[in-house]
């Protein structure tokens, strides 16, 4: 009764902001504005303002970049930190932290890069698109589980956690191929600039330096730093996720021993909100109490929470709005589809679910791992169709993938539909079929099990 009045005198905007899908609706909006605005009449306008460049001065040097790289080479490092933190967090205490829970996520987001590339490389082989094969490798997890949250009780508590595992291996191999395959030649030098600032991060951490201006400019430092390597800018957001622990600094004994003391002090003598203003020791209790407690909670769990909305909000918004803006004229349509667009379509829609179902099924028949709980092949099948959702990640990949804008614009417009019968079909295959997955999930575990 108490939470239904709640959600009752809970105003609209806050039960937006605090829904599972609401980034991913706030994404779609600022693609839309950007297809819608790039066909325009005010489309000028929408290029002006991409390339409006932006930088800083010193001496006679300048470091300036557009818009739009500022936001595909900036603020995505924050997201792409993001990202390092739940890849962090999975493998060290989540979903992939053992090996029998990560057997198959890990196998089937494995399978689901390994076949959308192999399909686009068929498609494209010695063509001038052969080198977008890593874009339909790429599942947008905000959008999977976007659509998956819209179908509440009817996916079962162990999907929703196989798809965010799965997810996050993927973006973990994303990171990997930006890395080695969509970089510029190595300046070496610059790398170990880049090595020096997380060092010095690493040791203002151990000697639990707390002004957080010190960090902030060790950051930024290492972004220039990596830029200036020629592996992409964004990587750099990874490479300080891993500095940032995930498990308290705290053992959970000592707190109670700290707070039980503390607690012990203050009750034996007079405290109250007077005697605080008075009393030095209650303040110094008070604050042992405060410290134990912020210790306890993880700091990258707290960036997590502190940066969802940022990155949902503001930072994904702005790379699509950037990314999105492609021209549809009869130029693109008279050779749409071709093969670059082929092969990213046919890698996201039909490789991914292949490659998933495929890449689980060869775990669970070895006997490396079995089928979470509640879970069944046409559950997997249906996830595996939602992985094929790439948006955000695939497009990014588009951008690096090509200098010739006209095939980056093709891949582009191929992800969005791909993305967008992907979902639909993974959300159909989950709402139009639930007798498929209450009758079937005996049979398939019983399967699974031999």
């Amino acid at each position: 009764m108490a939470e239904s009045e709640g959600r009752q005198h809970q105003s609209f905007i806050e039960w937006f902001l605090q829904w599972q899908g609401a980034g991913s609706v706030v994404l779609l909006a600022a693609t839309l504005l950007a297809l819608g605005w790039a066909n325009s009449p005010w489309a000028e306008s929408y290029h002006h303002l991409e390339h409006t460049k932006i930088g800083v001065s010193w001496g006679d040097r300048t470091f300036v970049l557009s818009l739009s790289h500022w936001v595909a080479d900036g603020l995505m490092a924050i997201f792409f930190f993001v990202v390092g933190l739940e890849i962090k967090r999975e493998l060290l205490v989540g979903s992939l932290s053992s090996f029998r829970r990560a057997v198959l996520p890990v196998c089937a987001a494995i399978g689901g890069m390994i076949a959308p590339a192999v399909i686009y490389a068929a498609i494209n082989w010695r063509g001038p698109g052969m080198h977008g094969w890593g874009i339909p490798m790429a599942t947008d997890i905000a959008f999977a589980l976007g659509i998956m949250a819209l179908l509440g009780d009817r996916v079962p508590i162990g999907l929703k956690v196989f798809l965010t595992a799965l997810a996050i291996a993927d973006d973990l191999g994303a990171v990997l191929v930006i890395a080695l395959f969509y970089s510029e030649q190595i300046v070496l030098g610059a790398l170990l600039y880049a090595a020096a600032g997380l060092f010095l991060i690493r040791v203002a951490a151990y000697f639990r330096i707390r002004h957080i201006w010190v960090y902030q400019i060790l950051m930024v430092a290492v972004w220039a730093a990596v830029y200036a390597s020629g592996i992409h800018a964004t990587v750099a957001g990874v490479f300080l996720a891993m500095l940032v622990p995930v498990k308290p600094s705290l053992k959970a004994h000592k707190f109670f021993e700290i707070a039980q003391s503390r607690l012990a002090q203050l009750q034996g003598e007079a405290f109250s909100e007077e005697s605080v203003l008075h009393r030095a020791e209650q303040r110094h209790a008070l604050g042992d109490l405060a410290l134990a407690a912020e210790r306890m909670q993880p700091a990258g769990l707290k960036l997590e929470h502190r940066l969802h909305s940022i990155q949902a909000f503001l930072i994904l918004p702005l790379f699509a709005l950037f990314s999105a803006g492609i021209t549809i004229d009869g130029k693109m349509l008279a050779h749409f589809p071709s093969a670059v667009s082929w092969g990213v379509m046919a890698g996201l829609v039909i490789g991914k679910p292949l490659g998933i179902t495929l890449a689980s099924w060869i775990a669970v028949r070895s006997g490396w791992s079995e089928l979470p709980e509640g879970v069944n092949w046409h559950h997997i099948r249906s996830a595996g169709m939602l992985a094929g959702v790439g948006f955000t990640m695939s497009i990014f990949v588009s951008n690096l993938a090509f200098q010739d804008p006209s095939l980056g614009d093709e891949a582009k417009l191929a992800v969005l539909l791909a993305s967008v019968v992907a979902g639909v079909a993974g959300y159909l295959l989950l709402h139009r079929f639930p007798h498929l997955s209450a009758s079937s999930g005996s049979a398939d575990r019983s399967a699974s099990a031999a």
